[in-house]
């Protein structure tokens, strides 16, 4: 596999770092990397989107390499990616393309394996046509192009077809979402979900917390379909926990969409925890990722802890870690929406007990 990647990302991410997340989406894929190539231009070509210049230094490394797959960082149009097959001779995916592939994997739930196969087929649809570019080749006439353009309308209506059927039966996984959190609302145990960017340790501190069995795994989206546990805390209180899928750089809006019925949860919950590799080194673009994913969610407004997680990986100790006044490696200019926030270690159980403290605020402040 190679890796391409635009000349600059969104919220002051380096070509450099994105294309080191797209070698991590492309491992979790079960890809092998066998060379990565950037390049700078104003604007992508609308053809090909690179330059002829790297398509031909494409060419010559698949001599040296036998690659079998392109993978570029950003979205392509059908068109190119149509034009880039057909100049490379292998297969040419995107970031979309990959990450779909990605949660058809982990997609375990029945609900998971709808919402991941509406994406695919809203995907797939206008990308139809590079199916029948073989029929071109074959020159005019009867039993070529017209039989082709048959074929393509004939397949274009099945997938319409799968697609409203998928959308009917997510409608009603939606429906029957709605009314269980109106039985939940009722019984009136608050409710908060966790947030946050892929393999920011979420899932550790879901099963710390709620002694749960959900999937942990040093890899992007080890955890999609959302989970739901009730918590009892030391004084009898109770609240639901909701762990949901991770966010990441260039989420494309497809995904979004389509996990609606998923991140409706989202809305519903009194507290969004959001969760924060501290120790990452774009831990303050990340973090400007999912507020802004939020943002697209109409959620910047629910109440909110920022979670800073892995302080194990920087300190050695819990007494380290409460010792600590301001919040370490992290950007000071960064502004996050929410002024509380609390210092963990998820996988060592540090510092729980000032962010049950900080949750029960939060929840019962209104009591």
């Amino acid at each position: 596999m190679v890796g391409v990647g635009s000349r600059l990302t969104d919220h002051n991410w380096s070509i450099t770092d994105s294309l080191e997340e797209l070698s991590h989406l492309t491992k979790t894929a079960g890809a092998n990397i066998v060379d990565t190539l950037t390049q700078k231009l104003d604007t992508p070509s609308p053809t090909h989107y690179i330059g002829k210049g790297k398509i031909e230094e494409l060419i010559n490394l698949k001599g040296q390499t036998n690659y079998d797959t392109v993978i570029f960082d950003d979205e392509l149009s059908p068109r190119q990616q149509r034009n880039l097959e057909e100049a490379l001779g292998v297969k040419v995916i995107d970031r979309t393309a990959l990450i779909l592939d990605i949660f058809a994997r982990k997609a375990r739930t029945h609900e998971g394996k709808l919402q991941v196969e509406l994406a695919q087929h809203e995907y797939l649809l206008p990308r139809l046509i590079g199916q029948w570019r073989h029929l071109e080749r074959l020159g005019g006439g009867i039993g070529t192009r017209g039989p082709g353009e048959s074929q393509l309308e004939t397949d274009r209506r099945l997938i319409h077809r799968r697609i409203n059927l998928l959308q009917h039966k997510i409608e009603s996984v939606r429906k029957h979402r709605a009314l269980y959190r109106r039985r939940r609302k009722e019984t009136g145990t608050p409710i908060a979900a966790l947030v946050g960017y892929t393999n920011a340790g979420k899932s550790t501190l879901f099963n710390t917390l709620s002694k749960a069995s959900v999937d942990v795994e040093n890899r992007l989206f080890s955890t999609l379909d959302p989970v739901t546990r009730r918590l009892t805390l030391p004084a009898g209180r109770q609240f639901l926990i909701t762990d949901t899928v991770g966010f990441i750089h260039k989420l494309p809006p497809s995904i979004i969409a389509a996990f609606r019925a998923t991140l409706e949860e989202l809305d519903e919950a009194d507290l969004l925890l959001h969760i924060v590799d501290i120790t990452h080194k774009n831990a303050a673009n990340q973090c400007l990722t999912v507020e802004s994913i939020l943002r697209e969610l109409n959620l910047e407004n629910k109440a909110r802890i920022t979670v800073f997680n892995k302080l194990d990986l920087a300190l050695s100790s819990e007494a380290e870690l409460k010792a600590l006044t301001a919040i370490p490696y992290f950007d000071e200019e960064i502004v996050l929406p929410s002024e509380d926030f609390a210092l963990i270690s998820a996988a060592k159980g540090w510092g729980f007990d000032n962010l049950l403290d900080k949750i029960i605020h939060h929840l019962w402040r209104a009591n």
